[in-house]
């Protein structure tokens, strides 16, 4: 059942239980040491046995805090007292973490140390949510507040956080996106359709002594009516989710609207809200329709919209693999009749409405300039990796990206280039062969791309050392190939437009 109560943000309180949790070393790195590292990715597995019977062997602070707020399991009145000097058991119950039984403690809520790097350094927060399915022991309530999970890490991981002024996080949740868009803008609006996903997230941004957020209340953009932001995030509730009777419509995952609509909602709305320039960043679905490209249909939107786009596809999942998922994520496991119930509903609704496929990926769009988009930008990377550190990629591909619109093939061939640190070229050959029979350009960083290439593009990146321009290098590699100089130009420069466009190579 859910908690029948949310945090309570009284400044005092929350100071206090601050200083009671950095006191105690209740952090990612107090918690590994408490219980190793193989306990954590067991836990990360979904598995806490492991950090249980670790803690068990504990009378730390941290330890009897984790075994309440990580792990969910009850803890005596004496050891949270300990653990909590400053607030005491009294303290937790008043604001709302515990409940008491006795002499034990039950907890209300999942209160978990968070880390991370960006470009203002190293940092951490302490992140509140709903208890999660491992202390609930079963599905999750409508009204679950969710806590940072994959999908939050990855948008948290390519934010663009270059300063700013204003920040629209649309559909906050516990409000972890808000939290990291406070580290490089003066002005963060933090909206919810859930008062309670609201409730949380003022609690951890006053937890953690995070200033300059306001939260709205509201669905969508209603909040932040006739308003401008220079960037708009969100991690919106984009569950593709069957209208039917009987299945679980939960409010941090299912935007309440048929398929995939409510992200085109979401994208059309952000033509009246980014400010010149602005630039929003999204996590979605996207249906394949019979005939239909999803990767192109979201596209679509941006173009209705008239948004500049650059939109990655990271995975495609069929019908089956699709419901499972987000079924399983909200607590109702395989085997179960209800299970079945749940995934002949969920395809049913797609066999009614022609879907084939299901795409996830992360949108990049932006406010075009006077003259209409320039950018439009679909990629499918599978393999590409995705975490801390992507946003200063991300930026780094929208300026080459805005570079290569104002260069038409004569201004490129002028250019001087130069071959990105982290490349490295790998040749294979046929035993006894001269020629390689493949060559294949890598990157170690970034997305971690794979481009295979022929020999007289390998030569022209090869020869990309910031000294000659791109010309010049045409110019030689026709005489050395004894190929004609204007198709080597035609057959290469949309590949070097490529490369120059994935940072591959790098316009001097």
């Amino acid at each position: 059942m859910a908690p029948a109560r949310v945090p309570r943000s009284d400044a005092r309180a929350l100071a206090r239980l601050r200083g009671d949790l950095t006191e105690a070393r209740y952090s990612v790195d107090g918690l590994r040491e408490e219980w190793g590292v193989e306990a954590d990715e067991a836990l990360f597995r979904g598995d806490r046995v492991p950090a249980r019977r670790a803690l068990a062997r504990s009378g730390s602070a941290a330890s009897v805090l984790a075994r309440l707020f990580v792990l969910g399991d009850d803890a005596g009145r004496p050891e949270l007292d300990r653990a909590l000097p400053r607030v005491g058991t009294d303290g937790a119950v008043e604001l709302g973490l515990v409940a008491l039984a006795g002499t034990r403690v039950r907890p209300l809520v999942d209160l978990r140390p968070y880390a991370f790097v960006d470009a203002a350094g190293a940092g951490s927060w302490w992140i509140a949510s709903d208890p999660g399915e491992l202390a609930l022991g079963g599905a999750l309530p409508p009204d679950h507040v969710l806590g940072v999970g994959g999908a939050s890490t990855t948008l948290s991981g390519l934010l663009v956080d270059t300063p700013v002024e204003a920040v629209l996080d649309l559909g906050t949740g516990c409000g972890i996106q808000a939290l990291h868009a406070s580290r490089f803008a003066r002005r963060v609006v933090a909206t919810d359709v859930s008062a309670r996903a609201l409730a949380y997230a003022r609690f951890t941004a006053g937890l953690n002594d995070v200033r300059g957020i306001e939260f709205r209340l509201g669905d969508l953009f209603e909040p932040v009516a006739h308003e401008r932001f220079d960037r708009v995030l969100s991690n919106p509730p984009f569950v593709i989710t069957p209208r039917a009777p009987g299945v679980p419509r939960y409010e941090y995952r299912d935007g309440g609207r048929e398929g995939d609509a409510l992200l085109a909602v979401v994208v059309a709305g952000l033509a009246e809200h980014l400010a010149p320039g602005g630039v929003a960043q999204l996590l979605g679905n996207w249906e394949y329709r019979d005939g239909v490209d999803g990767l192109e249909r979201a596209l679509g939107w941006a173009d209705a919209a008239g948004l500049d786009a650059w939109i990655v596809e990271r995975d495609v999942l069929d019908p089956a693999r699709y419901a499972e998922t987000w079924i399983r994520d909200g607590g109702t496991r395989p085997g179960t009749a209800e299970f079945e119930r749940l995934t002949a509903a969920w395809l049913d609704d797609f066999e009614r409405r022609g879907v084939r496929a299901v795409g996830f990926g992360y949108l990049t769009l932006r406010a075009a300039g006077r003259g209409g988009p320039t950018v439009r930008r679909g990629e499918r990377l599978a393999s590409a990796r995705s975490g801390e550190g992507l946003g200063a990629v991300v930026a780094r591909t929208i300026a080459a990206l805005d570079l290569l619109a104002g260069l038409d093939d004569d201004a490129l061939a002028a250019r001087t280039l130069r071959v990105a640190p982290d490349v490295t070229e790998e040749r294979s050959y046929w035993p006894g062969e001269e020629h390689p029979s493949a060559i294949v350009l890598r990157q170690g960083g970034g997305f971690a791309r794979e481009h295979r290439v022929d020999a007289a593009l390998a030569g022209l990146v090869g020869a990309c050392d910031g000294t000659l321009g791109v010309g010049t290098i045409l110019s030689a590699l026709a005489e050395v190939l004894d190929a004609s100089a204007d198709e080597l130009r035609a057959a290469l420069l949309p590949r070097v437009r490529e490369l120059v466009a994935e940072g591959f190579l790098l316009l001097e």
